[in-house]
């Protein structure tokens, strides 16, 4: 591709998202503009639970208003995946489920429910500290994963929740 053609789609990409109505879903008069700062995170009870609220209120802000109310469930479950010749687990997926509803504080009807699952692996053939370390890692690299599934669904239906 020559230069003038990457300048041309380079310069005209901003236009072409402008037209086609792209806005920030977070920004004033987003889609989901009404859900910073509106979601408070129910309190974590476990390192997992600490890691998705943690990232939720990353995006969302702290709740101060107090409109929704976001509970969740978190299953956690590890399964070997190689094993070496002298039958040593030597690698780890680590599989997650967040079960979650939105309710309305008001009313206190759920007003959003569903399900983020995933998984993530880590090694274990160093030794025990770099283990669990790997372990660790890879738990909070699953918690990002599923609190991302949330906020893209949470982000979704913002225009559809009450107001």
């Amino acid at each position: 591709m020559s230069s003038f053609n990457r300048r041309f789609i380079l310069l005209g990409l901003p236009a072409g998202l402008a037209a086609c109505g792209f806005a920030p879903a977070y920004a004033p008069g987003g889609a989901a503009h009404n859900l910073k700062g509106a979601v408070l995170v129910e309190a974590p009870n476990s390192r997992p639970g600490y890691l998705l609220t943690r990232h939720i209120e990353e995006r969302l802000g702290r709740g101060e208003r107090q409109v929704y109310g976001l509970g969740y469930s978190i299953i956690l479950t590890e399964e070997a995946v190689a094993i070496s010749r002298a039958n040593v687990n030597t690698r780890y997926n680590l599989l997650g489920k967040v079960t979650y509803a939105l309710r309305d504080l008001r009313s206190n009807a759920v007003v959003l429910s569903g399900q983020a699952d995933s998984f993530t692996s880590y090694s274990a053939s160093g030794t025990t500290v770099a283990t669990q370390a790997a372990q660790r890692d890879a738990e909070a690299r699953l918690m990002v994963i599923l609190a991302d599934q949330i906020l893209n669904r949470l982000t979704a239906e913002a225009g559809k929740l009450p107001a």
